[in-house]
């Protein structure tokens, strides 16, 4: 993503974990992602933000990378260095992120909090055209928008509740956001 987000020694560091992990140290693995993780959210926030993504989608830049870093970890030869490896890695997903995010309109997702909790008029039809469009939302984005805007719940009582971090929980509600506004307009259909 850049090219000095890291030290000589954190990269010498992360390069002897990966070869432990490769050899089977679990506890290596963990202590190699643990120190990995931070490094490569601030680059994504950093990046994300100077290409116009929001915090969410630089979080999900973050969990791709690890994810891609776990899947192809085989692929990475010892015998180089490690931090050109990983950031190519990390550029690749933010460039997907891009990419999928296209020209569309962002919306912050801590106004959403103020718009959703509308007030009810007592409209059944409203009320079963939304019950309807949440049934086509998967069982964790419907408890999620059930739980933040029609029981008015914080995101950090439903974070609790859900065992979510608070920032997955706004990367999921923002998700879920999206995918009833498509139902919405009728693009899910």
């Amino acid at each position: 993503m850049e090219r000095r987000l890291h030290s000589d020694g954190e990269a010498e560091e992360w390069a002897r974990l990966m070869r432990e992990a490769i050899g089977g140290d679990d506890d290596a693995y963990r202590r190699f992602l643990e120190s990995l993780a931070p490094v490569l959210r601030s680059a994504a926030r950093r990046k994300c933000a100077r290409i116009g993504l929001d915090g969410g989608e630089a979080e999900d830049v973050v969990q791709e990378t690890l994810l891609a870093i776990h899947l192809k970890r085989h692929t990475w030869d010892p015998e180089r260095p490690i931090a050109p490896w990983i950031m190519a890695i990390a550029r690749n997903k933010l460039i997907d992120a891009r990419r999928r995010r296209g020209n569309g309109v962002n919306l912050p997702i801590d106004d959403m909090a103020e718009i959703l909790p509308a007030p009810s008029d007592g409209n059944s039809m409203d009320r079963s055209d939304l019950d309807r469009m949440l049934e086509q939302l998967g069982p964790r984005q419907r408890d999620l928008v059930r739980s933040l805007s029609m029981e008015g719940r914080s995101i950090k009582e439903t974070a609790d509740r859900l065992a979510m971090s608070e920032g997955a929980v706004r990367v999921a509600l923002h998700r879920a956001i999206k995918a009833l506004a498509s139902l919405y307009r009728g693009d899910g259909q």
